[in-house]
This record gives structure tokens, sequence and C-alpha cells, in this order.
């Protein structure tokens, strides 16, 4: 496949109707892991739960095509999730092939972490320099029952296995009320002890077999408020490559300093400044998470459709973005997921 395809006179594809510019795609490369989270594999966490079969994902070389022409489009940013990314076999080769597209600025991944350790250094190797890592608890028996795996260790052996190469790391903590909100605090020690950005992510129900309940649910608003006994935090300005977390600097009354993020989706969303689109593990393109319209990608791509045929459908779904989600209105009338598309297939 030639990467050599001619520039475009003008970057107003990449512009939605309210005026947002489009610049961030995040592949779900697997709707498969190593973990079974309470909030993104619920379904009797092993029993039943159906993933895709291999020739269902988007294979390698159609994934490179489309990340090849959106970047030429003019999107700058990739994310890589799952699923877990790292458990589909080749992956290192094709972040190494995404690490040569000129005009990519930046590739991150999102992991669980259980296989860091043994492939941190491949993943360095490839081109990844920043990394999200799922992490809710920092207490072993709480990690099993969250996941319903045991190896917390296993996960912390691959955090400080990534600090030590240098790593921009990336903490993501899901915040439920009752399960692990006697723990924040102790994630704003850890970023004041380490160069670890530790970001807050309110529970919402995405899925049809969400365990979403509102009893679990604490706002962004209220988690700062608990800690305020840690440290002062004072707001950091945004940059052009920030994700949807609001970040501020924390101060420890020791005198240590660090980053915490919270990522509001139902408290305070964030569509206005949304950059995003996803392509799912399937091979459908989504314009937001939190609504269940898709184009079907790979049945363009396995028709044989061309290039254009491609742009087409990137530039529909830019088009066809949502303001915005109407997840808090809903959540006042039903207690189930608005989005019933499966979180591991859409990507976390």
């Amino acid at each position: 496949m030639s990467k050599s395809l001619p520039a475009l006179k003008s970057k107003n594809e990449l512009t939605d109707t309210f005026s947002r510019t489009i610049s961030y795609l995040r592949l779900s490369l697997t709707d498969r892991c190593n973990l079974r989270c309470i909030y993104c594999m619920p379904e009797d966490r092993d029993e039943g739960l159906k993933f895709l079969k291999h020739d269902d994902l988007l294979r390698y070389e159609e994934l490179l095509r489309i990340v090849t022409l959106a970047v030429d489009m003019g999107m700058n940013k990739i994310r890589l999730t799952g699923g877990e990314p790292l458990v589909r076999r080749g992956v290192m080769d094709f972040i190494s092939s995404l690490a040569e597209l000129n005009g990519l600025e930046e590739i991150r991944l999102t992991t669980n972490g259980v296989l860091l350790e043994e492939k941190a250094a491949g993943l360095f190797a490839a081109g990844i320099r920043k990394l999200n890592i799922s992490l809710d608890t920092m207490r072993p028996e709480r990690f099993k029952t969250i996941t319903g795996v045991d190896r917390f260790q296993q996960v912390w052996q691959g955090i400080e296995t990534a600090e030590k190469m240098g790593f921009d790391i990336k903490l993501n903590v899901v915040a439920m009320k009752g399960f692990n909100d006697d723990e924040f605090a102790d994630f704003a020690r850890l970023a004041l002890r380490k160069n670890y950005q530790v970001r807050f992510i309110e529970f919402m129900p995405v899925g049809k077999h969400s365990t979403w309940d509102k009893r679990y649910y604490i706002s962004s608003t209220d988690l700062q408020k608990m800690l305020a006994k840690v440290g002062d935090m004072v707001p950091l300005p945004g940059c052009r490559m920030d994700g949807p977390a609001k970040v501020y600097a924390i101060s420890g009354k020791d005198g240590t300093t660090g980053r915490v993020g919270f990522i509001s989706p139902i408290s305070h969303h964030f569509c206005d400044t949304c950059n995003r689109l996803r392509l799912t593990s399937s091979g459908m393109l989504r314009a937001c998470l939190l609504h269940d319209r898709e184009a079907d990608l790979k049945a363009i791509l396995r028709a044989n459709g061309s290039d254009d045929d491609i742009r087409k459908i990137i530039k529909e779904t830019i088009l066809s973005k949502p303001k915005g989600h109407t997840l808090a209105e809903d959540m006042q009338s039903v207690d189930k997921a608005p989005c019933i598309g499966q979180m591991s297939r859409i990507g976390g």
C-alpha cells in the first residue's frame, strides 16, 4: 500500500457541524481481554461471553489503510485500545508501521498492565512513549473482586517497569462509590510520590449488560472535595493534544507536587471540545462513545472500496457527530445504559 497520498487543499473535511476539528482516532484492536472487569465485561464474567471471531476483526493492513487515510486528512493522534490491545498477536509490528506515518504526532496505548512487564521494551522500540494504564485499586484482594483475576502484582510490576523505561504514564481509575472510594486519597498521594498523572473517571452506564447503578456513582465534584484533605489543587491550562481530562496540579502538605485529572462524562461532559472518532474492533466507525450510530468501514474495505469511499465514510461520520450525549438526562428516568454497544468492542 502506498503511503504517498495526495495532500488535501483544506482541513474543513475534519470539521463537524458544531465547528469542532476531529483530529483524534481511537482504534479498538480486539474485544478480547485477560481481565473481566465488572463494568466492562460483566456477563457472568466468562460464561456466555462471546468474542469476535478472528476474521471479524479488521486485519492490520486494513487498520493501517484507514489510519493512513485519516492522517492524510489531517488527524494527528491515535490511541490503541481494546479489549486489551496487547493480547492481539502482531501488535508490535503494527505499531512500528504506525510510527512511520508522516503527520502522525502521537500514538498512545491504553492497557490494563497485565502484559506490560514483558511487552514494555517492545512497545518502546516500536515507538510508543505514552501509556494509559487502568488501575481501579491498589489492594490485591479488591483487584481480584473488580477484575475477576488475581493479577495485581503482575500489573504493578508492569507499571514499575514502564516507569523505569521512561514512559509517560497516566493511571485511569474508574471511581465507584462503595467499591474503591476509600482509596481515592491513596491514589492522590501516589500522584505526589510518582511522576504519574492519576485520572479519576466517573462510572458511566455503557453496554447492554452494564452493571451501572446510581448507588455506585460519584461525581468528580464530590471526588475533588474528598481529595482536599490530601492537598491543594490548582487547575492547569489545557493544550491542543489534551484528552477529556480536566487536570490539576496538586500540592501535598509536605511540599510534594503531582498531577491529578478528572474525566466527567456525566456531571461535566466534555462534548463541546470532543475531537474524537472511534473505530471498533468489528470495523464500525463511531462518532460518539455514547451514541450507537455506526458506519460499517469493514464492509467497504472487504467490498474492495476505494480510498475515496473510505474518506467519504470518515467525512460523513464527522458530519453526523452529535452536539453531545444525553447521559445525565437519561439516567434520571432509567437505570440502564442508553448506549447498548459492548465497551470492550467500542474501545475503553
